[in-house]
């Protein structure tokens, strides 16, 4: 996305970019067929819920910018996610393929490809995945609840970090 192209237009967001709910409940839904197949990560997701992959649908949608049904719908919060990660034990082999599956699955499906919002898509795929890494190692939450949701958008962060 050029910004020449929106001189007198207001900048999409990331949510409006990538297309819609529909969009993300794709990507995930698919995603989470690999995932449930793959040696690596089979095991860590055996269990989720039956509403988990609407969940971070919901959630990754929010903050690149969509509606806030994680937060409305779903009662989420940035903590309770960080919270669903604590104690698993993730390693960075799981973290790697955990991305390289989403990027693949990304392509499959047809998620806009240009080079500026792959860029927001992986940077926040990267940065999410290494607080959920490093969250796993710890045994309470060190989020506080009122913590607002990430925000994210076309080249700048927008989430908390709580090194501990």
């Amino acid at each position: 996305m050029s910004k020449d192209n929106f001189k007198d237009k207001k900048i999409p967001t990331l949510f409006e970019w990538a297309g819609d709910m529909t969009t993300f409940e794709k990507l995930f839904g698919k995603f989470y067929d690999k995932v449930l197949k793959d040696d690596i990560l089979g095991d860590v997701f055996k269990n989720m819920s039956p509403e988990h992959v609407q969940h971070v649908a919901h959630f990754v949608a929010e903050v690149f910018g969509g509606d806030k049904l994680y937060t409305n719908q779903d009662k989420g919060s940035h903590s309770q996610m960080i919270g669903h990660h604590i104690g698993k034990m993730l390693t960075e082999e799981k973290r790697q393929r955990w991305v390289h599956l989403l990027l693949q699955t990304a392509d499959e499906v047809g998620l806009k490809s240009d080079p500026e919002f792959r860029s927001a898509f992986v940077g926040y795929i990267e940065w999410g995945t290494r607080l959920a890494v490093i969250n796993s190692q710890l045994t309470e939450n060190p989020m506080a609840t009122s913590e607002p949701m990430p925000k994210w958008g076309w080249g700048e962060t927008g989430g908390p970090y709580n090194p501990t």
